[in-house]
């Protein structure tokens, strides 16, 4: 490691990222928990995918150790997290993690007048689903039904226009409830999810003060994914712009985080975080849907060059809606994987050709996948054809 605080280069922040994502070398101590904290959460959109994100940053963990995680020693839980997506985030850091969320601006209401709630009756939901969940795993339809009977017969109003059919009103105030932090997921009955209380895992819950709690999450993000500056955060967390720069130039003030150049253009890290590695990032990883490290990691003309734009981000440029190839710290192509029994069918597609050493590097990665997901690998150097994830 050397302190740099003059002019940095994009390869010196791809090596410190891939080092502080365990991508560099996967760790062989960090749990699941330590292994998220270090993500700022895991994306659980796809729990499947959640489990590989994790299990690959471990030589040895496996999607059942982060089911026992998650289900049995309650060390995860599954919540609405950054950009009101469904996450994994350590059960322990949950009440930094409400009060930030909780305080932060948040995008205006998409739904007509006569379908949003007064910000008394979200607050009576609100009650209500803690109320309901507080001792309870409910599923969607038994919460409603108890969210009705405790809130009133209006919380039913089918007025949400949802896929085939309507949702009741109350819905709209799901994500805030977890943010509040009186709602996360818990275990499926059958194929049917369900909600419970997170303090029903957590004793002694006490949400961190909002100001505190949202300069203590940038510089957590800093640590991951930093040098970035107040747009990537943005971005990131689906913020204001004008908010998270007012954010920065308050930690800056009070030296918590201080100004680097990337090549060029200015952006932040934590106060002393200097050091970057030496050596430039190496490695060939496969990254599943939604990753962590592509979705937070900026800017994306770095990470997704040329092709890899193309062939990786959506049109809008959303990144995560492909599970990617990454070859020494950048996007090299696209993978995807089919499961049948234990059998483990997958197939990479490369964007550039692949030397003999990366080609060895990926096999061993395949191998690595195949035993976080408890499968049998076959490999398939193709075209993927399976389009983006919604």
């Amino acid at each position: 490691m050397n302190p740099r605080a003059g002019r940095l280069s994009w390869s010196e922040v791809s090596a410190r990222r891939l080092e502080r994502s365990a991508l560099a070398a996967p760790s062989a101590a960090a749990g699941p928990a330590e292994l998220v904290r270090a993500l700022c959460g895991a994306h659980a959109q796809v729990l499947s995918a959640a489990e590989l994100s994790v299990g690959i940053r471990s030589e040895a963990a496996t999607r059942g150790d982060v089911r026992a995680a998650l289900w049995d020693q309650r060390s995860l839980v599954k919540t609405h997290g950054p950009r009101g997506t469904v996450h994994l985030l350590p059960t322990a850091d949950l009440p930094l993690w409400n009060a930030a969320l909780s305080t932060m601006p948040h995008p205006a209401n998409p739904f007509p007048q006569q379908v949003r709630m007064t910000d008394e009756q979200t607050e009576e939901v609100i009650a209500a689903i803690g109320k309901a969940l507080a001792d309870a795993e409910l599923t969607v339809d038994e919460l409603s039904e108890a969210v009705v009977d405790i809130a009133g017969p209006w919380a039913g109003d089918l007025v949400m226009p949802a896929f085939q059919g309507m949702w009741p009103r109350w819905r709209q105030a799901i994500t805030l409830a977890s943010y509040r932090g009186v709602l996360c997921f818990g275990p499926n009955k059958g194929r049917k999810v369900t909600y419970t209380n997170p303090q029903r895992h957590l004793p002694g819950f006490e949400p961190v003060e909002g100001t505190e709690a949202q300069a203590r999450l940038l510089e957590n993000y800093l640590r991951a994914y930093g040098p970035a500056t107040p747009q990537n955060y943005a971005k990131w967390l689906n913020a204001p712009r004008g908010w998270t720069t007012e954010l920065f130039a308050s930690l800056e003030s009070g030296g918590r985080v201080q100004r680097v150049d990337v090549e060029g253009t200015p952006a932040w890290v934590n106060a002393g975080d200097t050091e970057f590695p030496s050596e430039p990032p190496r490695g060939v990883r496969l990254l599943p849907y939604f990753d962590a490290y592509v979705v937070a990691g900026q800017p994306r003309e770095r990470l997704f060059p040329g092709r890899a734009a193309e062939r990786a981000l959506t049109p809008s440029g959303q990144a995560g809606n492909y599970p990617v190839l990454l070859i020494d710290g950048t996007v090299c192509g696209v993978w995807h994987q089919r499961r049948s029994g234990k059998k483990l069918y997958v197939t990479v597609e490369p964007l550039t050709k692949l030397s003999t050493a990366h080609r060895a590097l990926l096999d061993e990665q395949v191998e690595r996948v195949a035993a976080v997901l408890e499968g049998r690998p076959e490999l398939t150097v193709g075209t993927v054809s399976a389009g983006a994830h919604a």
